[in-house]
């Protein structure tokens, strides 16, 4: 039952191979609770008061309950996945209530930092310095996700339309509009990295020794670079992010056109930056991106 439903979430469903293993990972831990692996497990078998149980354990344990509506919601997919497949007759989970989360703001960059941390001076052959401010510049110009990011290929980047490919969750693509000036930054930086590396590399962002970068490393690169310029506790390319949303939205954006730009499957997902708690965003941001103006 398990493993069906795991290769419905990935070939069906498209999910990352990140997202797969952590419904797997919660399947399997349920499980276990129960006495069962993925082969003995058997759904037939789970009433509500095996998954209170659970709840009560995890809770126990020092789980959040963010955590714990995780697991809870994987569990919703998995019956959700069986009555489909009439594999089950009941969903226990219908009578499961969920723990109560408070979702957190998004934390995001002042302009002005990002101003700072762009405009640093460089060596004209830092090869390094220069990738790793066009990685900060194109995060806040275009929202665009970290494994976007270190997916991109040469490809992908049409500077001539001023555009850029992106391919998102479950395979999604989308178009993202590009900076005139962010083009001509972007060109400069494949003729340099080509002399880099030596020959066409298979993705847009490279090592010195031409392979591809890894989320961890483009991670290492932001958090360095913004931790100049911000006291902000959270310096992850995801604040990125946030930074360009928020900046959007304060210069007039329409949130279902920002909806498309982030790649959001849902509107709710996009709303949480019309959250009053943003009120400061208005004097903070005069433009939405007054560097590409």
């Amino acid at each position: 039952m398990i493993n069906d439903f795991l290769q419905y979430l990935q070939y069906e469903k498209n999910y990352s191979s990140h997202t797969v293993l952590s419904y797997r990972n919660d399947l399997l831990q349920f499980a276990a609770y129960l006495g069962r692996d993925a082969a003995s497990f058997d759904a037939s078998e789970v009433g509500p008061d095996e998954i209170r149980g659970w709840i009560m354990e995890l809770s126990e344990s020092g789980s959040s309950a963010r955590t714990i509506a995780r697991k809870i919601s994987t569990l919703k997919s998995f019956w959700k996945f069986l009555l489909l497949r009439d594999a089950v007759s009941g969903n226990p989970t219908l009578k499961v209530i969920l723990p109560k989360t408070k979702k957190p703001l998004p934390v995001f960059f002042k302009h002005r930092e990002i101003v700072e941390a762009l405009d640093t001076t460089f060596q004209p052959d830092d090869f390094e310095r220069i990738r790793n401010l066009l990685i900060i510049e194109l995060f806040y110009m275009t929202g665009i996700r970290l494994s976007e990011l270190v997916a991109l290929r040469d490809t992908d980047i049409d500077t001539v339309a001023g555009e850029v490919k992106v391919t998102g969750k479950r395979n999604k693509q989308r178009i993202l509009p590009l900076d005139t000036g962010l083009c001509e930054r972007l060109k400069a930086y494949q003729a340099f990295r080509d002399k880099v590396v030596g020959g066409n590399p298979d993705n847009f962002f490279v090592r010195t020794n031409g392979k591809k970068m890894y989320p961890k490393l483009v991670y290492n690169i932001v958090h360095t670079i913004m931790s100049q310029v911000s006291t902000l506790s959270k310096l992850s390319p995801h604040v990125l992010r946030h930074s360009f949303a928020t900046g959007m939205l304060n210069n007039g954006a329409d949130i279902n056109a920002l909806k498309e730009l982030l790649g959001h499957s849902s509107l709710a997902a996009t709303q949480v930056y019309t959250h009053t708690g943003f009120g400061e965003l208005y004097t903070i941001y005069k433009q939405a991106h007054p560097r590409a103006k």
